[in-house]
């Protein structure tokens, strides 16, 4: 057998740099490139392998561990898991900054492989710096706080793991079943470690990623619910966009020619463009009224794609109660079972053919899809209302809804909008209107604040000739802005509009609807911060606007410009759009002394106590 003597982390990168995945007629290398911040638990050993491999598989530097992550995922959902990146950081807190992070991966189902130092195998020098001693248990180290967040985790305690923790690793990320986040934690003092390797193992393989096609007798269940529904309703999630090539295309004829209306998800939106004519909109807490209508009337709801949380499906209230039907495709059977429905574990792309074919005799009763198409007027009315650049602030300030509408307007066709928690992703939600398939981007699996300019960085690697739009509140701002300089340096052009209302209006308004009084959300007392100021110094273009207007004038100058642009305005914390929505279950203390909490609660007695009637 011929060999090859390496090092650990040598034999690691070259590895990753020959995996190459097919998808849609073309080869490319899997791994697009390595997130790195050095530290001395990966610098001496990974540090030296990635740059011999630096021609092959190139090696970025971020500033923040949790913001490269966060880039890299969003790259990962932007090529619709068809390509991913790699992370490594040094042990204790370039590790544990990952674990937000890998949550986020392990919540919205993306692939991201991390490679975190760890302590010396040998422990020759224990405790190593940084170094996390548990006292019952001398395995541990601080890398085991990423177990309950990587779908497939191992430490490399010998350089001849390698030979079966690198296979498993890329069978787990190009699994789209079981597709997620993948910890190796790599001890520092093995990745220096050099073995004879087999070279066969350094060969190019080529990936394919599954679209396994639906269980005949699954399938046939599926066609016999959707013939006898009177009101049937589907619900677009995300795996309609990770799905084999076409399948968006697909369920827009589908739609068309069944006659049954088609609301989306979060990671849905965009599954049809925005003016499709059985569009409803988003659906749930965040949805639009045309959808939720449907939703309430459905005697028949088909998930395609969708984890069905509790933003979905209102927290279990939205479908028509105990008369509902629910079904499910998805690749993935813990998915496809939720809530008791009946599942059809199938790649989405892959069952829409077949389920067309054996409805072809068939179309949805007419006076349903009328019903439920017909709202979309009335929804689209109340969408210039809320976006319209005169609105109905309290305070004077524009709303969320205004700037988000200057933004749409201004905005090329094949633009891509990016965003994550707080109040704006609601609003999104309910208002972007998504022209182009891949461009709303929004990372609300996880509600993870910090992730907006990080996840544009990744999404704009991934669509490079596209224009990046990014939305972001002044709280997430101030959590992570880091990889502001990250995009300026790597000449990552993104536009970031800044939404300051003084702290954190979207939990403000929580509190105060759930009886409490205003608390430690709103900042209106501390000094103002000069945000545009802050980005300029990261090496952007940065100015301040004073309404709607200046904002649309910034944006068309900051389409043209040559570097990351950032646009702040200030908006009321108060209003956000009342039209559309559905009701999402936060729980009131049982007992207080505030007559507003009381209330609270009462009122959310009563609504428990109907919904548990009409269940």
């Amino acid at each position: 057998m011929n060999t090859t003597r390496l090092t650990a982390a040598q034999a690691t990168v070259r590895y990753l740099a020959s995996q190459l995945v097919s998808d849609a007629g073309q080869t490319v290398p899997y791994f697009a490139g390595v997130w790195a911040i050095f530290g001395h638990g990966n610098v001496a050993g990974l540090g030296e392998a990635l740059h011999g491999v630096r021609d092959v598989l190139p090696t970025l530097r971020a500033h923040n561990e949790q913001g490269m992550a966060h880039a890299a995922i969003a790259f990962a959902k932007q090529m619709r898991r068809r390509r991913a990146m790699v992370c490594t950081t040094s042990i204790g807190p370039g590790a544990t900054n990952l674990v937000t992070a890998a949550a986020l991966a392990h919540v919205n189902r993306l692939p991201v492989l991390l490679l975190p130092g760890d302590v010396y195998a040998s422990r020759r020098p224990n405790p190593v710096l940084q170094q996390v001693e548990d006292f019952a248990d001398g395995t541990l180290s601080a890398n085991d706080c990423l177990k309950p967040v990587s779908r497939y985790f191992d430490r490399i305690n010998r350089p001849e793991q390698l030979l079966d923790a690198l296979p498993r690793a890329l069978a787990t990320l190009l699994d789209p079943a079981s597709c997620g986040p993948v910890t190796l934690a790599f001890c520092q003092d093995v990745q220096a470690e050099a073995f004879d390797f087999p070279t066969s193992f350094f060969g190019p393989r080529v990936w394919s990623i599954r679209a396994p096609h639906p269980d005949p007798g699954e399938l046939d269940q599926l066609a016999n619910l959707l013939r006898s529904a009177k009101a049937p309703l589907i619900i677009a999630g995300g795996g309609v966009s990770y799905a084999r090539a076409g399948t968006e295309a697909a369920l827009a004829e589908f739609a068309l020619r069944t006659g049954i209306p088609i609301a989306e998800t979060q990671a849905g939106k965009g599954s049809l463009a925005w003016d499709h004519p059985m569009n409803l909109g988003a659906i749930g807490v965040t949805g639009s009224s045309a959808a939720n209508a449907a939703a309430v009337q459905a005697d028949l709801v088909v998930g395609l794609g969708t984890r069905l949380q509790d933003f979905t499906t209102g927290s279990r209230a939205l479908f028509g109660g105990s008369e509902c039907r629910l079904a499910q495709v998805n690749i993935s059977p813990y998915d496809a079972h939720k809530h008791g429905a009946v599942s059809v574990v199938a790649d989405v792309g892959a069952t829409i053919a077949p389920l067309a074919a054996l409805l072809a005799d068939w179309r949805a009763p007419s006076g349903w899809t009328e019903t439920a198409t017909a709202r979309i007027a009335d929804w689209n009315d109340a969408w210039e209302r809320a976006t319209a650049p005169a609105g109905d602030a309290r305070c004077g300030l524009p709303t969320d809804a205004q700037v988000l509408g200057a933004v749409w307007r201004t905005a090329a066709d094949d633009a891509i909008v990016v965003c994550a928690a707080g109040g704006l992703p609601g609003e999104l939600h309910k208002l972007w209107r998504t022209r182009r398939p891949g461009g709303y981007h929004v990372e609300y699996g996880y509600s993870c604040m910090g992730y907006e300019i990080a996840g544009a960085v990744g999404v704009k690697m991934a669509e490079p000739s596209r224009e990046v739009h990014v939305l972001v509140g002044d709280g997430s701002y101030l959590m992570m802005n880091s990889e502001l300089a990250t995009a300026v340096m790597l000449g990552l052009k993104l536009i970031v509009t800044v939404l300051d209302n003084r702290g954190f209006g979207c939990i403000n308004r929580l509190q105060k609807s759930t009886g409490g009084e205003p608390f430690n959300n709103l900042l209106a007392d501390s000094p103002q911060i000069d945000f545009a100021a802050h980005a300029a110094s990261l090496g952007a273009r940065a100015q301040k606007v004073a309404d709607v207007s200046q904002l649309e004038a910034a944006l068309e100058q900051a389409r043209i410009a040559d570097r990351t642009c950032v646009i702040v305005i200030e908006t009321d914390p108060d209003s956000t759009t009342g039209a559309g929505g559905a009701w999402w279950d936060v729980a009131v203390p049982e007992v207080s002394d505030s007559k507003s909490v009381m209330e609270a609660r009462a009122a959310y007695e009563d609504r428990i106590t109907k919904l548990q009637r009409e269940n």
